[in-house]
């Protein structure tokens, strides 16, 4: 489970193999075997006693800002696996053998969006001609990154295939955000993306769980040897986990598929948002819901190679497969 902090002033402290939350009168206990991270999502105390129980049980604890971006992390000290990985990592990071690995992770990426929007049709029959409209925008830009990369033009310079990979990214983006907001209630559309301070409530919703997002990515990547600094499409900017940029494209659904079940099922309240402004926060209220919603789906069992697993666990079997591919 995730240890979430979500109340001001809460105090997190070890008592014998559990981890301790106080707050005023009120006392939780969980044992160190039940968490497997703990997500500090306001301010709060805690003591060096729980920070070392959970270093010695390889218990990440992640803190995020307002919005839900991760802005540190506590983490053990030791390499997550070899370091030939990270050296492979470095070799192919600015080659095709890169470009084809992370147009992979795109073009899974418009294969989950065009899935969840084929999905969402099958329950909206008078929006259904709309729908498919939008589904083939999505084709279209997936089957144009095919074109970026084929093994008789050896002439494109990285940056070039990058700014095409990204331009494409764009428009499939557009495209499937305005099929999101045509299927939303009237008083929840929205514009596109919006960020930090999102706009309206959808994005505030969708920026603060695809912050959780790249601190699980972030912590597969290094559990699995991956330098989360490294990317291949996101390239190398100071402080940039380039890496999580690239990958978290493969998962991406889960935080939109979350959402768009809150919103259908009528969860979504205004007394969940702040005003801002220039935009939305989430509040106390909001984050809970938010953080329920998204734990339960990620820890709901699905098929994966051939085996049922619960559905988080795919992130770090994905980076696994990955590092393992670098070194064979």
């Amino acid at each position: 489970m995730q240890l979430v902090i979500n109340s001001y002033g809460s105090y997190l402290q070890k008592n014998g193999d559990c981890f301790k939350v106080k707050k005023d009168e009120q006392v939780f206990e969980v044992s160190v075997k039940k968490v497997d991270s703990i997500m500090i999502t306001t301010a709060a105390y805690i003591t060096t006693d729980a920070i070392k129980l959970a270093m010695d049980n390889n218990i990440d604890i992640i803190f995020l800002d307002e919005f839900g971006d991760p802005f540190g992390r506590v983490w053990h000290s030791k390499l997550g696996s070899t370091t030939l990985i990270r050296r492979r990592q470095l070799e192919i990071a600015s080659t095709r053998e890169g470009v084809n690995l992370a147009l992979e992770w795109i073009k899974k990426k418009f294969d989950n969006q065009i899935d969840l929007l084929t999905r969402l049709r099958e329950s909206r029959s008078t929006k259904s001609a709309e729908i498919t409209s939008y589904i083939e925008k999505l084709r279209t830009s997936r089957n144009s990154l095919d074109s970026v990369v084929s093994q008789d033009n050896n002439t494109i310079g990285m940056e070039e295939i990058r700014s095409s990979v990204m331009g494409i990214e764009g428009s499939g983006g557009r495209a499937y955000f305005e099929a999101i907001s045509f299927i939303m209630p009237d008083r929840y559309k929205f514009e596109g993306r919006s960020r930090n301070p999102a706009k309206d409530e959808f994005n505030t919703l969708l920026n603060y769980t695809y912050g959780i997002l790249y601190s699980k990515v972030e912590k597969a990547c290094i559990i699995a040897g991956l330098d989360p600094y490294v990317g291949v499409i996101h390239t190398d900017h100071y402080n940039k986990k380039s890496l999580v940029f690239d990958l978290i494209e493969n998962f991406r659904i889960w935080a939109d598929e979350t959402i768009i079940k809150l919103f259908a099922g009528r969860d979504v309240k205004q007394e969940h948002f702040d005003k801002l402004q220039n935009g939305f926060t989430l509040n106390k209220e909001g984050k809970a819901l938010l953080i329920s919603a998204f734990n339960t789906f990620l820890d709901e069992s699905i098929r994966y190679s051939g085996r049922n697993i619960r559905r988080g666990d795919i992130i770090q079997f994905e980076c696994h497969r990955i590092a393992n591919g670098l070194i064979k």
